[in-house]
């Protein structure tokens, strides 16, 4: 083999071992935020549901005193 098709056959496998590389971290790291897009979900309807308790919690504390009270809509 010539000199120069060795440094052909040598380029354009580095070419290719480096695109290759290049690719399989893009994937790792679309994987890794699409993970976080998960767990950041996750979290959201974690918050949704607590508050949904607490707004039901509430709501039941505000129908119990409604009926320990005697409260009357002000007159203004």
């Amino acid at each position: 083999m010539s000199t120069r098709a060795k440094l052909t056959l040598a380029s354009t496998t580095v070419g290719a071992l480096g695109i290759v590389l290049f690719v399989h971290y893009q994937q790792k790291a679309d994987q890794a935020a699409m993970h976080q897009g998960v767990i950041r979900d996750m979290e959201q309807q974690r918050i949704k549901k607590e508050r949904q308790l607490d707004f039901e919690m509430q709501r039941r504390l505000e129908e119990e005193y409604r009926k320990v009270q005697n409260v009357k809509p002000s007159a203004d």
